[in-house]
């Protein structure tokens, strides 16, 4: 388990991160989203001791960074934002490179390349220096290095950027089969990555953190109503009078939808109530053509906006 009490990081008077507390237990792929600034890289660079904090703890495992720092480094895979790759080495010899620097055992070396090229879809490039290769190529190395030695943890720092759409699949498919036996925490601008990949989300804005919750329930956290779209196919008659007199529900209006013979119901209820099975069974009842029933929430974009807009 990573473990964050109290953290703060000051440059120059200037508070970068204030005061964050954080656990993230062994195998989960936490999402760490925040405007530019919000001090998401800096939290990345002290957790994995790239930079020590002004105040507070870190501990993973039971071990505090200040005093086994260097016992923490060898369980953590790191991938920043600019990928840690020399221009000037193919890939071949760079990966051979970050064995040496892991302290791989040279008879297991050749095994755990092939593993990461194969991972990271390097098969082609392996003879190519990296500063011929594309962006996305580039970031595939560097996830390859961030993974090598086999980390119990992954801090990885936009590690889709360059990619092109079927390598982010890819990419994305990766991460979540590394979350089964690793602890991830994935910084990414991209929201819709977060809801593919992650099993809980935080937000820091200003160097604090603002929410903490899995994708689904941030986002309903913050709706401050139930409410349901209905949709149903064919003539529903007085279908929205007959809504308004099931318990719980409080408003009903239709919703266009532009499409001939179906109708929409966007329906309110009481706060806390789930009012789905009421309303299925009494679909049932007037034998109406139930063709949508999904609970409206807001974006996982209006959340963050909501939260961090100054």
């Amino acid at each position: 388990m990573i473990e964050l009490q109290d953290v703060s990081k000051s440059y120059g008077g200037v508070k970068a991160v204030d005061g964050v507390t954080l656990q993230v237990p062994k195998g989960q792929i936490l999402g760490f989203l925040g405007p530019n600034g919000a001090g998401k890289t800096t939290t990345m660079r002290m957790i994995t001791g790239f930079m020590p904090p002004t105040a507070g703890t870190i501990v993973v495992d039971g071990q505090s960074m200040e005093d086994h720092s260097l016992a923490i480094r060898e369980k953590i895979g790191y991938l920043p934002e600019m990928a840690p790759v020399y221009q000037d080495m193919n890939v071949l010899d760079y990966l051979h490179y970050v064995c040496a620097l892991r302290r791989i055992p040279q008879e297991r070396r050749n095994t755990r390349i092939k593993e990461v090229v194969d991972r990271c879809g390097l098969t082609t490039v392996l003879g190519k220096e990296v500063g011929q290769l594309s962006k996305g190529y580039r970031q595939r190395v560097g996830l390859a290095q961030a993974i090598i030695h086999d980390p119990q943890y992954l801090i990885l720092d936009e590690p889709t950027a360059g990619l092109d759409p079927n390598q982010i699949v890819e990419i994305r498919a990766l991460i979540k089969e590394l979350g089964r036996e690793k602890t991830v925490i994935l910084s990414t601008h991209i929201l819709s990555e977060v809801q593919a990949t992650c099993s809980r989300v935080i937000i820091i804005s200003g160097g604090k953190l603002v929410a903490d919750n899995t994708p689904d329930g941030l986002q309903a956290s913050l709706s401050g109503r139930n409410v349901l779209l209905l949709t149903l196919k064919g003539n529903v008659g007085d279908a929205a009078a007959r809504l308004k007199a099931v318990p719980s529900i409080e408003d009903v209006r239709p919703v266009p939808t532009g499409k001939p013979g179906e109708s929409k119901f966007r329906i309110e209820s009481t706060p806390g109530t789930d009012i789905r099975e009421d309303v299925f069974i009494l679909a049932v009842a007037e034998r109406w053509t139930v063709l949508e029933m999904i609970p409206e929430t807001q974006s996982l974009e209006e959340v963050f906006h909501k939260l961090t807009a100054a």
